[in-house]
């Protein structure tokens, strides 16, 4: 292909053979850049400090004023979080020990034990999309076949955690309480020190806050932040993958750039919102390379028209995602429970 060809001229299911012309596009951006990271590490941190001090200060004027701050702070923890999930990509800063530091810290702000999730992370991002390799780091999905065939009792279980409740309430709180809290079987060394330590640390933070604004008021105050802020890490995370037109295949077929560009959604969010959840939205370019920060995703989809071909799913679009339930391999997309129910019909 001559040098000048465009990437728009290139058909989004014809681009996995012309990998060195998407590296080259996004090489440039795949730089971290100490003063914004810095920046951005700072306005966030400060700013969920600052809530707190608010919420501190406010404490018994009214209760709504209470719960709107700590809907401000669960937005700062989602900011919080991505920072940290850069960290873990290593593209948030350039030196490795700065990336471990920050981390580290945001993980503890939200209750993440930081190498231990880079770990599970990183298998995430080796098998998004691969039918063959389902069951690490992503949301539960099974093909129609597969539904089909499994006992009532897995039917009934696969039902309850598709549920946009039990999804979005009950998945937020197993992982927070349960999941980050324990380690997963074939960690190493590192990622179980970094369970215990992330452990210890948010046992210390949450005695030294009790202290300040008594144990009560405390958890109460600090459980609405994470409910709020787990509920809407599920969301962003379920509509990045679980759209119908979604990239499934079976792992001899399965593509690495198809699997970002066709099976990651970009989720076009308002301004404001979109700085809260530090432009993670930009889903497929993060999952084309995880070595672009947060702060240069939405430069990086701009810089050609291809990345504008994908997936586009604004809020209303998102709330749909949640009637997909299976995979329907023939049809090549997912499909509901009622859609399979009529079929049967």
């Amino acid at each position: 292909m001559p040098e000048h060809t465009k990437l728009e001229e290139i058909p989004l299911q014809d681009i996995r053979p012309k990998a060195h012309v998407w590296k080259a596009l996004v090489a440039k951006y795949q730089k971290p850049n100490a003063l914004r990271a810095s920046w951005q590490l700072i306005n966030t941190v400060g700013s969920y400090v600052a809530v707190w001090v608010a919420i501190y200060s406010t404490l018994g004027i009214s209760i709504w004023l209470t719960l709107g701050l700590a809907l401000i702070g669960a937005g700062l923890v989602v900011r919080t979080f991505v920072i940290s999930h850069d960290c873990g990509h290593g593209s948030f800063f350039a030196s490795k020990r700065a990336n471990a530091i920050a981390g580290f810290i945001t993980g503890v702000l939200s209750l993440t034990p930081y190498q231990h999730w880079r770990w599970e992370h990183a298998r995430h991002h080796a098998t998004s999309g691969d039918l063959d390799r389902r069951g690490m780091g992503d949301v539960w999905t099974m093909t129609v076949q597969e539904f089909l065939e499994a006992t009532p009792w897995t039917r009934f279980c696969y039902r309850v955690a598709r549920n946009p409740v039990a999804l979005l309430v009950g998945g937020s709180l197993f992982l927070v309480l349960i999941n980050n809290r324990y380690t997963t079987v074939g960690a190493g060394k590192v990622e179980r020190l970094s369970i215990y330590g992330t452990n210890l640390c948010i046992l210390l933070l949450a005695a030294g806050m009790s202290w300040i604004f008594g144990w009560q008021t405390y958890l109460w105050i600090h459980f609405a932040i994470i409910l709020g802020s787990g509920v809407a890490g599920v969301w962003l995370f379920y509509v990045q993958h679980q759209f119908e037109d979604a990239y499934w295949d079976r792992g001899y077929y399965w593509s690495f750039v198809s699997a970002a560009l066709e099976g990651s959604s970009y989720f076009r969010l308002p301004k404001v919102l979109q700085w809260f959840s530090a432009n993670i939205g930009f889903h497929h370019i993060h999952h084309l390379s995880s070595r672009i920060p947060n702060y240069n995703l939405e430069a990086c989809h701009n810089s050609d028209p291809l990345f504008h071909q994908v997936n586009a799913l604004t809020l209303r679009d998102s709330v749909r995602c949640f009637n997909h339930h299976l995979w329907d391999e023939e049809a090549g997309k997912l499909i509901s429970f009622r859609q399979l129910s009529q079929r049967a019909g």
